[in-house]
């Protein structure tokens, strides 16, 4: 240790040792400004807590940490500064730029921080599309992350000119490459905008083997979990070439049953019909705006078909089946009433009838008796 000292002095006889005393100043007035800061943000978020907005309290946990971290690297730089001039007697200009890449470096995580914190908040809604909040975040953090760089870059002396020009031909190369990826990535841009589909909605397509719920819209991939309860991970840019439906957008569910009638209740048909169309005008579950049709269709190969066409008032799956369960009941009891009942696959056979055929059975089983009693 003392050959240390030894050394360290006699590299550095003309050195002025009062740095010591700056760096502790700096230092301590930094630990009495974080404290303070510390107590000041504390009884802030207590105040915004029992507002009745939660637009103050997202904005003070934004800036809280940010501030904290420039209260001890600000004088901190300054520290090193002086300690590296002193000892090395190198300019120390570049701090200077450091300085201010630290200040705007300390405001843009800031403005993350209140980007993820108002896209949280706005996700907790479910009057907002949160497919539309998650892409405007997207967005959002990558402008701020582009003009980070660009001003770090800026500030360091770094020609932007030169490195847009280079970043053309660049771009040119990495778009030939990457064709695929930038291709998903406009193609989440198109579902973010258009919005055929959103988080929370069932889709299918009938040009792919995709069905089930959507869990998850990301810039590359969107996360689908179907109805076994399994993931499916599809390309965004698989959306601009297929069509997708979205049941979750339908206004109403459609009832369409075809029921039979026996053959011989065909005198009672015209009042079964009848008796159907009166009870769906009146249910109470059943969308009377819509189409609602009740109509003698066919004749069938062992029935008298007649149809319902109506649409129900919910659009929930458990909840339209119980509907349609209560119609399909109703119907039952009106043919019931009518003294009818449903037909069932039929044949009947009939057998012509041959005089010539009737006349010789007789004659020849009279032969056969007389030579059985010879």
């Amino acid at each position: 240790m003392d050959k240390f000292l030894a050394w360290w002095h006699s590299s550095s006889p003309d050195l002025n040792w009062n740095w010591i005393e700056h760096i502790g100043l700096l230092l301590g007035a930094a630990a009495v400004a974080w404290v303070v800061w510390r107590v000041v943000i504390t009884k802030l978020l207590n105040v915004a807590q029992t507002t009745r907005t939660e637009w103050d309290t997202i904005l003070l946990t934004a800036v809280s940490s940010p501030i904290s971290v420039l209260i001890w690297l600000w004088p901190s730089s300054y520290a090193i500064d002086s300690l590296v001039e002193a000892v090395t007697k190198v300019t120390t200009d570049w701090f200077v730029v450091s300085r201010r890449v630290l200040v705007f470096a300390v405001a843009l995580w800031a403005m993350l921080r209140l980007v993820n914190g108002i896209e949280a908040y706005l996700m907790k809604s479910d009057k907002r599309d949160q497919t539309t909040v998650a892409a405007m975040g997207h967005i959002m953090r990558l402008m701020l992350a582009v003009i980070g760089v660009l001003t770090a870059l800026q500030e360091f002396g770094i020609s932007l000119t030169g490195l847009l020009t280079f970043g053309g031909v660049g771009g040119l190369i990495v778009g030939l490459a990457a064709k695929d990826l930038l291709s998903n990535f406009f193609g989440g841009l198109m579902i973010y905008f258009d919005r055929p589909f959103k988080v929370g909605d069932w889709i299918s397509s009938p040009d792919r083997n995709i069905e089930g719920t959507v869990e998850r819209i990301g810039m590359r991939m969107t996360m689908i979990r179907t109805f076994e309860s399994r993931p499916l991970y599809v390309p965004n840019s698989v959306f601009s070439s297929i069509v997708v439906q979205n049941p979750s957008r339908m206004q109403h569910r459609r009832i369409n049953e075809t029921i039979g009638l026996r053959y011989k209740d065909a005198d009672k048909i015209a009042g079964i019909v009848a008796d159907v169309k009166t009870m769906l005008e009146k249910h109470p579950d059943i969308e009377h705006s819509a189409t609602l049709m009740v109509n003698f269709d066919a004749f069938a190969g062992s029935s008298l078909n007649f149809f319902i066409y109506t649409f129900t008032k919910t659009v929930n799956w458990s909840r339209y089946h119980d509907v349609k369960q209560d119609v399909m009941l109703k119907i039952v009891d009106i043919v019931h009433a009518h003294g009818a009942d449903f037909a069932f696959p039929t044949r009947t056979i009939a057998f012509e009838r041959d005089d010539a055929i009737e006349a010789a059975i007789p004659m020849n089983a009279e032969a056969e008796f007389s030579q059985n009693k010879n």
